[in-house]
């Protein structure tokens, strides 16, 4: 693990050697110009049975907690440092208990949002006896496909920021992954949260990107299986909201446990929210 250096606030200069050793092309023409905490790069873990040869650290991470103001200036800072930041929650050490296997993030435009969706719900409808598919009315058996875009009511970015400072008040850490975009953190960062509902991580990440195009999500917090998200155009209506549900029943099918048990209720109780946090058994 490599410490960072510190430099002076407000001028942008090249990235420190261990962010750089995130980027393939070593970070060229990558400047930042905030100033870090003390922190460290994270290594897959060599415990984990690997998918792919180990070339560089999956990300970095601070040694404590750090503020929402912080993340924010990081998130503005991405244009041109190529580092995403995410605020990680470790209380359970997530990043020291064999979960930290990346997959290439070239990997994720191998999926389709709406084939994982529909590939999830038949699997889940051939495993039902009697043929009872009560817990997925008023659909049933057939899956409803992607929800149309939302309507932004909040800046994506302006929105994401509020979000970051209402979960930098639990004591998170800050990660920093080399990403063109959030959602692609999750692969990038070795994230096995859903590792229960999903062996890999890129589908995942593909219906987050989907997310972020149509409902202005920004990915904010990690956990050792939860996923913190804000959203600029969250449905507004109970129709859309019902097929918002849709899709994150399949992302998360644990959510029905967590809340009223059905399409319905979960979709009564996101409309019009603008953050949706998922957590996996």
């Amino acid at each position: 693990m490599d410490d960072l250096e510190h430099r002076p606030a407000g001028s942008a200069t090249l990235l420190p050697p261990a962010l750089r050793h995130l980027f393939s092309d070593g970070g060229a023409g990558r400047a930042l110009s905030v100033e870090l905490p003390p922190g460290s790069v994270v290594w897959p873990d060599p415990g984990y049975p690997q998918r792919h040869p180990v070339r560089r650290p999956a990300f970095w991470v601070s040694d404590d907690p750090v503020s929402g103001e912080l993340w924010s200036a990081l998130r503005a800072e991405h244009p041109r440092s190529g580092l995403w930041p995410v605020l990680l929650d470790e209380s359970t050490q997530p990043w020291s208990a064999g979960q930290v296997a990346p997959e290439p993030v070239s990997e994720i435009d191998n999926y389709d949002p709406a084939a994982f969706m529909a590939e999830v719900w038949e699997d889940w409808c051939a495993q039902q006896p009697d043929d009872d598919y009560s817990e997925l009315e008023p659909f049933g058996r057939h899956c409803p496909g992607l929800a149309p875009p939302g309507t932004l009511v909040h800046d994506p970015d302006e929105l994401a920021d509020r979000y970051a400072r209402t979960l930098a008040r639990r004591g998170l850490s800050l990660g920093l992954a080399a990403v063109d975009r959030g959602a692609d953190a999750l692969a990038a960062m070795g994230w096995q949260g859903a590792l229960n509902h999903n062996e890999w991580t890129a589908p995942l990440a593909a219906v987050v990107r989907g997310w972020e195009d149509r409902f202005g999500v920004r990915v904010v917090g990690l956990g050792f299986n939860t996923l913190d998200l804000s959203v600029a155009a969250p449905p507004l209506t109970a129709r859309h909201a019902l097929q918002v549900a849709a899709e994150h029943w399949a992302f998360c099918p644990d959510m029905m446990f967590q809340g009223p048990g059905t399409l319905t209720g979960y979709a009564e109780e996101i409309r019009g929210k603008t953050s949706w946090s998922f957590w996996w058994d």
